[in-house]
């Protein structure tokens, strides 16, 4: 196990003080562990050799593991036996023809799409993307089994995963996959009788055009999920996000304020304090961060740098997707307004973890920090560092 797999092992919450196993039942467990290893269902089965076909019935509740499954699966975790007595201490019921209970398997997959999201966060997408498309393998076949409100729940949750997919598939750098993905959270949220990832994925859409560099198309989609009948405020918000970014890299200050205020005032309209159901937590990329962003594609560098430094502090913030985003653009602000050093100060903390988490998004944050710093007068040392940060923006 490298380093990379290590990290994603061990970026778990939740898990039990009695025992070094997650909280849930056998089938729940097995896919909170195999989630944290990046594990295919094919990789697991192979590991515990067994049928892919007997993972799956597990993990979605359809069958309960057999003394001798179970020992196998705890070998090939590693769980020194807690897998393997937990296997005997507490069964599901299960039938043939449907799901079992649904609710202990709709808790269960939320708290590993929750662990994914923390692991994808510091990993990056090749640490996940096995483990998410092998849970909606699960999730699909046991929702076109199930009936009444356990179907609709299967189906939400379902897009719920299709959704991050969409995710980590533009931050692997394929904007297709992104948008076939996000088309299939609208169409099995609409299964699970959710409208508003309908609304949302129009911000994804947005976020999608912006990053393939077409600006209007971003814009457009924007203007859209802001008027979906399905949007709430958070998705109002993500939307006004989305087109004040895309009317700053248009130059248009003024339709850049204006979406700013949007944003604002959507964002105070939020006022319940609960993780919203679809996208991140609106204080995720808070007024001041996009502010500052938006004032760096308008070519404002200090002003942008100011609001970088207040919002940061003086912590150069480099662990992490947004953190390493936020600090890069920071950098890129210092660039612009000739403090070079203090740049490529930021950078060259921040260089680790780009390298991990080999995201798309932040390579394109990093192609715009050498576009700024290139033409600036550096020494060797400077020198080396922009090459460094243009080759690893180039991969």
């Amino acid at each position: 196990m490298d380093a990379a797999e290590r990290r994603a092992g061990t970026a778990s919450t939740g898990e039990s003080d009695s025992t070094g196993l997650p909280p849930g039942d056998f089938g729940v467990v097995l896919a909170t562990l195999r989630a944290r290893r990046g594990w295919s269902v094919r990789e697991a089965a192979r590991r515990a050799n067994v049928s892919e076909g007997q993972i799956c019935n597990l993990e979605s509740g359809l069958r309960n593991p057999s003394p001798a499954v179970a020992a196998a699966c705890d070998e090939a975790f590693g769980a020194d036996g807690e897998l393997a007595e937990l296997a005997g201490s507490g069964r599901r019921d299960t039938r043939d023809d449907n799901i079992a209970e649904s609710g202990p398997v709709i808790a269960g997959y939320e708290r590993i799409l929750g662990e994914l999201k923390d692991i994808g966060r510091s990993t990056g997408p090749r640490f996940v993307t096995a483990s998410i498309r092998s849970i909606i393998r699960i999730l699909t076949d046991t929702g076109r089994r199930a009936v009444g409100e356990q179907r609709a729940e299967i189906w939400l949750l379902a897009s719920k995963f299709a959704e991050y997919t969409g995710w980590m598939a533009q931050e692997a750098g394929n904007s297709a996959e992104a948008l076939r993905w996000t088309n299939l959270a609208v169409r099995w949220g609409a299964e699970g009788g959710d409208e508003t990832v309908a609304a949302y994925a129009l911000t994804r859409k947005a976020f999608i055009a912006q990053h393939r560099g077409d600006t209007g198309a971003a814009i457009g989609f924007a203007d859209q999920a802001d008027h979906h009948p399905a949007a709430n405020p958070v998705i109002r918000a993500h939307a006004a996000r989305r087109a004040a970014l895309g009317h700053a890299r248009r130059g248009d200050a003024g339709a850049c304020r204006d979406a700013l205020e949007r944003f604002r005032g959507h964002a105070a309209e939020d006022i319940g304090g609960r993780p919203p159901h679809w996208g991140p937590r609106i204080g995720n990329g808070g007024s001041q961060l996009l502010e500052a962003t938006c004032l760096l594609h308008l070519g404002r560098f200090g002003p942008a740098a100011d609001l970088f430094a207040s919002a940061c502090g003086p912590a150069i913030p480099s662990d992490g997707n947004s953190g390493a985003r936020f600090a890069v653009r920071r950098a890129t602000a210092l660039a612009g307004i000739g403090r070079l050093d203090d740049a490529c100060g930021i950078v060259d903390a921040t260089l680790p973890a780009i390298r991990l988490i080999d995201s798309a998004t932040l390579r394109a944050e990093l192609a715009r920090f050498v576009e700024e710093a290139r033409p600036r007068s550096a020494g060797p040392g400077r020198l080396a560092l922009i090459d460094a940060s243009a080759a690893l923006a180039a991969r």
